[in-house]
């Protein structure tokens, strides 16, 4: 995808490539899309505070999660809706994945699945599930994935129910999210309880990502009941209208995590810089759930390709700028709380698509 060289061409080509109903599933949150202007609006907060006359000739940002190398400290996160962008589906992701260095968290409600995916493109990946069965379905469906060969097993713990989204009710566009969300079996999503993560700990020998964390105690109980990582996250706006930030919950679960396990964190990151932010305040890694949804309906694996090389130079040119040549150096003290410059909105990112580019 040689003619992607900006970020904002990958989103003005999505918008194209998608019908009104997709496009809207990607960029809409829940009720008054609060917590998505939110997100964006904590990532715009935060600004740098650069030093220099330090050598940054040569900016190294690789770095391992669940002790697998990662050419830059991103992940994938499981976005249920990109199979409806894009023919190959999660296959497509895991394939660019792959082939550029960082990891997928693929999605139980994304296709192919889990298993057959295993087959088509093998490599280190975290498999993220919603329960939408009893225990014995959960642990039969966790001994699928360890022998599989997955890297992780992810719970999403901020979907207790599937929220209201108006821009899809208005449309009366149901994804296969809603679709399976609907089928009656999301209770069991409700019935989820700190005892299901000290089932899983107790029954699995594989690392347990507990994905929804967003304070303090709920982040110490992770680190009490053995989980391997601490996901935080608000479901993009897409679940609990009117919730923090991501980024500004972030400093608050790294103090309670206190380097007992790796952080990653997602919601309103969208460019290298974002990125950077997000390390600065304690993240191991970060998710880019929208940008990968974006890239995909851009032009699949291509362009998802081209879209992490244009993320990795962003990042790589933001450190050199503020001053930094590796991941040890990034510190709260390089960032600082600032009055946004615009108001807050999913693509407050791209100034660039107002002006017609």
């Amino acid at each position: 995808m040689a003619q992607f060289l900006t970020l904002h061409e990958m989103i003005k080509q999505a918008q194209q490539n998608l019908d009104q109903g997709a496009w809207d599933y990607l960029i809409g949150g829940s009720d008054s899309e609060s917590t998505v202007r939110r997100n964006r609006a904590g990532v715009d907060s935060w600004v740098f505070k650069p030093r220099i006359l330090n050598d940054v000739s040569v900016v190294d940002i690789a770095t391992t999660l669940l002790d697998v190398p990662l050419r830059m400290p991103v992940v994938l996160p499981p976005i249920g809706s990109v199979q409806e962008f894009e023919e190959g589906g999660g296959a497509s992701v895991a394939a660019a994945a792959n082939e550029f260095g960082v990891l997928q968290i693929l999605s139980s409600v994304c296709t192919p699945r889990f298993d057959v995916l295993a087959k088509m493109v093998p490599g280190p990946r975290i498999y993220q599930l919603y329960l939408l069965g009893d225990e014995a379905w959960m642990d039969d469906i966790i001994a699928q994935c360890i022998a599989c060969g997955y890297t992780g097993f992810c719970l999403t713990a901020d979907t207790q129910t599937y929220s209201r989204r108006e821009r899809d009710i208005l449309k009366r566009y149901v994804p296969l999210s809603g679709r399976q969300a609907g089928s009656g079996d999301f209770i069991a999503q409700a019935k989820m309880t700190w005892d299901t993560v000290a089932h899983i700990k107790e029954k699995f020998d594989i690392p347990l990502i507990v994905k929804g964390v967003g304070v303090a105690d709920d982040a110490r109980r992770c680190i009490d009941a053995g989980v391997d990582v601490v996901y935080v996250s608000n479901h993009g706006g897409r679940q609990l209208d009117h919730a923090r930030a991501c980024i500004d919950a972030l400093p608050e679960v790294v103090a309670a995590v206190d380097g007992r396990a790796p952080v990653v964190v997602d919601g309103g990151f969208m460019r290298g810089a974002d990125v950077v932010k997000a390390l600065c305040l304690g993240a191991t890694a970060v998710g880019l759930g929208r940008f990968e949804a974006l890239a995909m309906a851009a032009g699949g694996k291509d362009a998802l390709l081209a879209a992490l090389s244009i993320l990795e130079h962003e990042i790589k040119t933001t450190m050199a700028l503020a001053g930094v040549c590796s991941l040890s150096q990034l510190s709260p003290e390089l960032v600082y709380r600032a009055e946004p410059l615009a108001s807050p909105s999913l693509f407050s990112a791209f100034p660039l698509l107002d002006e017609g580019y």
